[in-house]
């Protein structure tokens, strides 16, 4: 690791110095040794490319990349920089087209990132272009690797990067199947500036029990509480994870649960909603879990709150800012009950959302408040000092597991 990058505390995974947050030596590092590592992050869904010649741009950490589908039908991955002089070659979010042409210089290249001209390469008259030792096969765009999990479709630069299947594992790979049981159907999508260290949002994520303190709509109308049945699963190596809420199970009782978040005021007495539809949730899923919220290292997020389901990608900005991508879905069978259905619940989370405002806010107060103190400790002590999958999500276990993972990369 960068010698200026401190070491790690003695206490392991339960102390993590607030430095990790700010420092910019630890943000270009993880840039190289996490996003363009042996990680698998989420491109697109594949449904988003129907068609040969379609094309969505994202990243891998701070790097532009361009998913297409290629004219035999797969889907392929590249860095959107020409390669003659690093330009961006697709400008454009998303769109079509028959090959991928830098506007600065006219080199093209083909749906798989292959380069196939490059504009007066012979010169014109006989005089100046390019040299006879210059070989279009020589030049492609950088391609990634390329893999599809339940219709989702991940990348890695890495030649050691684990095939995708083994890095999301049975555990949290059931998780991702229970929830996308469909086709997908895209309903909606935003995004939002936050401005935190993108590890502060992954951190609240793998939070499984501050969302009914924090968030007083779960708790003021019975989304979810830590009263109720439910636990955390996490993989062997800590990285990925699913917490799980049974909602209509109260391991203390209705007046119990009432009583203890009255004491701690994170509830609200006598609040109704003018539109109780907002909460009108119907059983999908065949197993009472009302909220899961799954994660895949590094910066992946896959969310059911009753019927909203979302995908969440965290894209680091820099060392104090985030952009989170929300991608809100349906299926191709629902009705159109069941689609107004999660168009009313989308409410529920996003920039504005009523149990997600807060998270794009907490995050802030964090990285304001840890100036001057970066060689102190957070402490993650709750649930024990383990990263292992528990029966509760009274626990921090899965934020211990994401450093469980994060520091051999990252060389901690």
């Amino acid at each position: 690791m960068d010698r200026h990058v401190p070491a790690w505390p003695q206490e392991g995974n339960s102390r993590v110095p607030y430095r990790m947050f700010s420092d910019p030596d630890v943000y270009r590092a993880e840039l190289d040794r996490v996003f363009l590592g042996p990680t698998w992050q989420f491109l697109v869904l594949a449904d988003e490319l129907p068609a040969p010649g379609d094309y969505k741009t994202t990243f891998l950490g701070e790097t532009p990349v361009i998913v297409t589908r290629g004219a035999d039908g797969r889907v392929h991955a590249m860095v959107n920089r020409c390669a003659h002089r690093g330009n961006l070659v697709c400008l454009k979010h998303q769109g079509h087209a028959e090959a991928l042409t830098c506007v600065y210089h006219s080199w093209s290249y083909d749906l798989d990132g292959n380069l196939k001209s490059v504009a007066f390469r012979r010169g014109i008259g006989g005089k100046g272009g390019m040299p006879d030792s210059f070989r279009l096969e020589d030049h492609g765009l950088r391609k990634l690797r390329t893999d599809d999990f339940a219709g989702l479709v991940f990348g890695t630069l890495s030649p050691d990067a684990p095939p995708l299947a083994d890095y999301i594992g049975n555990l949290i790979g059931a998780r991702i199947g229970r929830v996308l049981h469909g086709k997908p159907k895209i309903l909606g999508t935003t995004s939002q500036i936050l401005h935190n260290n993108w590890k502060l949002y992954v951190e609240n994520v793998k939070d499984t029990y501050h969302a009914t303190l924090l968030h007083t709509f779960f708790t003021t109308f019975r989304v979810s509480r830590l009263t109720a049945g439910g636990g955390v699963l996490i993989a062997e190596g800590g990285g990925n994870h699913a917490s799980y809420t049974r909602g209509k199970h109260d391991t203390v009782g209705r007046e119990g649960s009432d009583k203890l978040y009255a004491d701690i005021q994170s509830m609200r007495d006598g609040l109704r909603l003018a539109d109780p539809r907002l909460l009108d949730s119907v059983e999908e899923f065949g197993d009472d879990v009302t909220v899961q919220i799954l994660s895949v290292f590094p910066n992946f997020v896959l969310q059911q709150i009753n019927n909203s389901i979302a995908l969440r990608l965290v894209l680091p900005k820099g060392p104090a800012e985030t952009e989170l991508q929300w991608i809100y879905l349906g299926f191709a069978d629902d009705d159109a009950a069941m689609t107004e259905r999660r168009l009313l619940q989308s409410n529920l989370v996003g920039p504005a959302g009523y149990v997600s405002m807060e998270d794009g806010a907490v995050g802030g107060f964090v990285q304001r408040a840890i100036v001057g103190s970066e060689n102190e400790c957070s402490i993650l002590e709750m649930g024990g000092h383990e990263h292992a999958s528990q029966e509760t999500r009274t626990t921090e276990a899965s934020i211990r597991g994401f450093w469980q993972a994060y520091r051999p990369l990252m060389g901690l």
